[in-house]
């Protein structure tokens, strides 16, 4: 889901750089742990509430970090791999894989397919926009990411209503490991506000007030 390296900075669209090339886990000190809460919800199927957790510790020179990571428990529980001299943070690789099988699963489309639009949408179709989070108590300042991946997409018709679904990265300097929280929402059939959505799943760092409602 990276970028591809060997590109100089410029070449990458400032959401490519505010989600996978900054150094999120600079204000981390290992050994050190991230948690976060997921929520799902949505007419679609059942929800659920679970947990991510990110243990972080020093590398052999004392550096940040070298990462393992559990995301989600029991039979939902996604395998990962560690993850050495990690800058940018590893739950939005994680968060990505599972969401890229998810719509596998309800799709029966392929994985590469899905990552390939998503890609696409960060690098060409996202907007970054400043934003105010709540975090332990007090405000603090960061951006907010945005993108529909397959709303232009041709192939739309195989996944129509699926093909609505909005993703969110808020994202913050003064969270620990830069990430508050990520959000996909696919908003329900008609122009009902009150309705509840198709689908939805949120991630939330602990100590972060949950995030509003979504709209249509």
């Amino acid at each position: 889901m990276l970028p591809a390296s060997g590109f100089a900075a410029q070449e990458f669209s400032a959401a490519e750089q505010a989600i996978f090339l900054a150094d999120q886990l600079a204000n981390l000190r290992p050994p050190s742990t991230l948690r976060y809460s997921f929520h799902k919800a949505g007419s679609l199927e059942a929800g659920f509430d679970d947990a991510v957790v990110l243990s972080f510790k020093p590398q052999a020179d004392g550096s940040c970090c070298a990462s393992t990571g559990e995301f989600l428990t029991g039979p939902r529980r996604l395998p990962l791999p560690d993850i050495d001299n990690a800058k940018a943070n590893p739950v939005i690789l994680y968060f990505l894989e599972h969401d890229i099988r998810e719509m596998r699963r309800l799709t029966q489309g392929p994985e590469n397919y899905f990552r390939k639009r998503i890609r696409m949408a960060v690098f060409q179709g996202a907007t970054v926009a400043p934003a105010s989070f709540v975090y332990k108590g007090k405000t603090v300042a960061g951006r907010q990411v945005s993108f529909k991946p397959y709303l232009d997409d041709p192939n739309r018709y195989r996944y129509e209503k699926l093909a609505g679904k909005e993703y969110r990265f808020l994202l913050s300097d003064a969270v620990p490991g830069g990430v508050l929280g990520i959000r996909t929402h696919i908003a329900a059939a008609g122009a009902d506000a009150a309705a509840p959505p198709l689908l939805s799943e949120d991630l939330l760092i602990e100590g972060a007030e949950p995030l509003p409602k979504a709209t249509p």
